[in-house]
């Protein structure tokens, strides 16, 4: 299967099926010498582990991390670093009775387009787990962006109807309420919503929204590879996601160049900034040093108890309501996954531009070149 692998120099590959032995990922291309512990990764992998709550599916899942490879005396190697976590709770039982039909709103009938062959235990790759991979590689390129000051904040903006106005944003809110969004009350007005539609064995969609601070400017490349397309790309990535926006996103459609336009000063430290941000922090493709604000449009869950119209392999017209254990509203648990999506492009970039330059370049081997 072509297509599990991310990045240029900093490169993952996720593997491993929902119902299957274990899931997991290895990276690539990770420089030798930066401190990391399984606590490191276990930390994201906490945020996205099923079970926290009514919003999450029941799966009972620790979620334990293991590294195999990569990394020796508490620092990486800068030999290939393996991460490894096991599934316990699986009941593919549950899937029994959806093996010769086709889900709506899954990939169960694209699978069989390609394949002729699906694994339909809970989705297998398709599978909001096969995020696991995703989240312990990003909790490592996190670390790295670290490093250099480079923070990234994911957090749900809005849960159907519901949506945080800017006045009421409040970062210091989102571990605060079971849906990670940044205002207490709009995740209470939610809250009532969600009740509703699981009483009806319905599901939600929303917005996630996540900001990206102390990233330097001039990061990215202005054709193939601009910073915004493979954030994009990243985020795109995941399953659920139907929409990416940077900035202003669609809503600069209704603007103008004067009021789209984002002017240039330079503030008290001598440093080049901008009056506004509606460009999100990205000029051509480059960062340019305000902070990058990026938004994904997540899906309901497809799987639902309410009953649905389809058909199965035999072309059959059929009604089901699917069984087992799955999450009424994606984004509590999707929020770390934008997150460490996001930094794993922003990684792979920030490694891309270290030979952009020639001073850059002398400042690491001028003085190693024997003359």
């Amino acid at each position: 299967m072509a297509g599990s692998s991310f990045g240029t120099i900093f490169k993952v590959t996720t593997w491993g099926e929902s119902h299957g032995k274990a899931v997991g990922a290895v990276i690539d291309g990770c420089p030798a010498g930066l401190p990391l512990a399984e606590a490191d990764i276990q930390k994201y992998l906490d945020r996205r582990r099923p079970g926290q709550s009514k919003y999450t599916t029941s799966r009972q899942e620790s979620d334990a991390v293991e590294i195999l490879s990569g990394v020796f005396d508490g620092k990486t190697t800068g030999t290939p670093i393996s991460l490894t976590v096991y599934n316990k709770d699986q009941h593919s039982k549950d899937y029994s009775d959806i093996a010769s039909c086709y889900r709506p709103g899954h990939a169960d009938y694209t699978f069989d387009a390609k394949y002729g062959f699906r694994d339909y235990r809970g989705g297998g790759r398709s599978s909001g787990r096969e995020t696991i991979g995703r989240v312990a590689a990003g909790a490592v390129a996190a670390k790295i962006l670290m490093e250099f000051g480079i923070t990234l904040t994911a957090y749900t903006r809005s849960v159907g109807p519901y949506t945080v106005p800017d006045s009421r944003l409040d970062l210091s809110a989102v571990t605060e309420n079971a849906l990670f969004m940044p205002d207490n009350q709009t995740a209470a007005e939610a809250t009532e919503y969600l009740n509703t539609l699981m009483k009806e064995k319905n599901s939600s969609g929303g917005v996630i929204e996540c900001i990206i601070k102390g990233m330097p400017a001039g990061i990215g490349d202005t054709v193939f590879e601009k910073l915004d397309a493979n954030l994009s790309k990243a985020v795109f990535s995941i399953g659920a996601v139907k929409s990416f926006e940077i900035g202003d996103g669609f809503a600069v459609s209704r603007a103008t160049g004067q009021t789209n336009n984002d002017s240039f000063f330079t503030d008290e430290n001598g440093r080049i900034t901008k009056a506004s941000n509606h460009a999100g922090g990205i000029l051509g493709g480059m960062s340019d040093g305000d902070p990058i604000l990026l938004r994904a449009a997540v899906k309901p869950t497809p799987s639902i108890g309410a009953a649905q119209k389809t058909i199965n392999k035999d072309r059959e017209s059929i009604e089901i309501g699917i069984k087992g254990r799955h999450d009424p509203v994606i984004m509590p648990r999707a929020v770390v996954v934008v997150e460490t999506m996001a930094a794993l492009a922003l990684t792979d970039a920030l490694f891309l531009n270290a030979s952009a330059r020639m001073d850059t370049l002398k400042k690491i081997y001028g003085n190693s070149v024997k003359k």
